[in-house]
């Protein structure tokens, strides 16, 4: 046993890095009870397209524990992947139900995305990408992020609904199920001021509790548990999304669209993984003297491969989790912290029959007979996830107009056109055409020029095809 335990030691250089097996472990169980919410929540999102929850379950699972896997073991990193929060939304609100795609053209429109993404992670068009754009955008679409799902958690809930004069309005308060929507939302909040790490997950398992119940004692429309969910069943469902996305090409590229929702995948992936890996590489001590990762083309393959395959499963794009840092503060600092994260992965999958509780709760029909449906149980996660993905604004320099601009058009479109894709596009645009009105367009790089003729390209494309 202590043979096999100096050999790990060894393999993931516990001691060189100042840390211990013990600690590691401790870390890795950290990173999972803080990034846990994940399973019902991305089930959930993308269950609304029409997917099968238990493949979503399946390959939100078995893609978080790959790119783990890849992350621990050949990056040597203390940072756990799972489907990204805000893409996933992007995937559903956006691709499926604005666009008209295809579940599964949305996961081969991931697919492609996470084979680029794949090849720019082995060469040198990575650092060329990243310094053609400005800092100032990818703060913007980082948080234009979080406004935009921090607006569909409050629809999800019931708090904020539709109202024709206005467009929207404030939901019924005297409804029980946006009350225990309201319980979830004030309880996380309450939970992260007291400084709970796992703040979400316990938000969700004590709302999901309270509505069991209250269903138990009469209260209608709430969250109940359905003792016909077996284990069973997943495996089943999972084979319905199993290369799915190869099916979904020929609907994918039936449209010019396909490239911009391919591109908004790679872009949205690519960033919000380059951050979150400066972050916690920052926090963990794996940036040199240069201010580079350590093997950092390593880690951002283990985020690739991920996409990947859990497109190919049938999931939405896999990417680094900033919750990744509560492990690092209980001590992770190797990729012994992300495989215990994987393990522990794979093991939720005895939990799959605990999503009946934490599925969309039906409230209601419209005016078109369809019904509607708040999720009272996760819609919090969106809410808070969303608060601190705003954070990066503290970074923008609100001086300079040609950031200031183009970062709030990125914003606002994103929101108030419902589309992630659209804001990065009209914040690409303006860009560029600021810098040249400011006498500044030589301080733009080619590339950018290039996505702002593809931008417009594809809204004259848009508006005539």
């Amino acid at each position: 046993m202590e043979t096999v335990l100096l050999k790990v030691s060894k393999f993931f250089k516990i001691q060189e890095r100042n840390s211990t097996i013990r600690t590691e472990l401790l870390a890795g169980v950290t990173t999972f009870l803080a990034m846990a919410y994940i399973l019902p929540v991305n089930t959930d999102l993308l269950g609304k397209t029409g997917m099968p929850a238990g493949g979503i379950f399946f390959a939100t699972v078995v893609a978080s524990m790959l790119a783990g896997l890849i992350m621990g073991l050949i990056a040597n990193y203390p940072v756990a992947l799972a489907p990204g929060m805000g893409i996933n939304a992007f995937f559903t609100y956006t691709v499926v139900m604005i666009y008209g795609f295809s579940w599964e053209a949305a996961l081969g429109a991931v697919f492609i995305s996470g084979v680029l993404f794949l090849i720019l992670s082995v060469s040198g068009l990575r650092k060329m990408v990243i310094n053609a754009i400005p800092q100032g955008l990818k703060y913007a679409v980082g948080a234009g992020i979080g406004f935009f799902i921090t607006f569909i958690g409050l629809q999800n809930a019931g708090i904020v609904v539709g109202f024709e004069p206005t467009l929207v309005e404030l939901g019924d308060f005297s409804h029980p199920t946006v009350l225990l929507g309201l319980f979830g939302i004030v309880l996380v909040v309450v939970l992260y001021a007291l400084g709970n790490k796992f703040a979400l997950i316990f938000a969700i398992i004590v709302t999901a509790i309270v509505g069991l119940i209250l269903g138990w004692l009469g209260v209608d429309m709430m969250p109940a548990y359905d003792a016909t969910a077996a284990t069973d069943g997943l495996f089943t469902e999972a084979g319905q999304t199993f290369l799915a996305a190869f099916r979904g090409m020929g609907d994918l590229f039936s449209t010019p669209q396909a490239l911009f929702v391919i591109f908004t995948f790679l872009f949205v992936d690519f960033f919000d993984t380059a951050g979150t890996l400066i972050a916690v590489g920052n926090q963990a001590g794996l940036i040199n003297e240069e201010g580079e990762l350590i093997e950092g083309n390593k880690a951002l393959l283990a985020d690739s491969v991920g996409t990947v395959a859990g497109a190919m499963l049938g999931t939405s794009t896999v990417t680094s989790y900033i919750e990744s840092s509560t492990g690092i503060e209980q001590g992770g600092r190797t990729g012994l912290t992300a495989v215990t994260v994987a393990f522990l992965f794979l093991i939720s999958l005895l939990a799959y029959p605990l999503l009946s509780v934490v599925t969309g709760v039906v409230v209601g029909f419209d005016d078109f007979g369809d019904p509607i449906i708040y999720a009272p149980v996760t819609s919090m996660a969106l809410v808070m996830v969303g608060a601190f993905m705003i954070k990066p604004l503290k970074h923008l320099d609100w001086d300079d107009v040609a950031i200031l601009i183009p970062a709030f058009l990125t914003i606002v479109f994103m929101v108030f056109a419902f589309s992630i894709a659209e804001g990065i596009a009209v914040g690409f645009i303006f860009y560029p055409i600021i810098m040249l009105c400011t006498k500044r367009g030589k301080e733009v790089s080619p590339i950018m020029y290039g996505l702002m003729g593809f931008f417009i390209l594809f809204f004259v494309l848009n508006a005539f095809i």
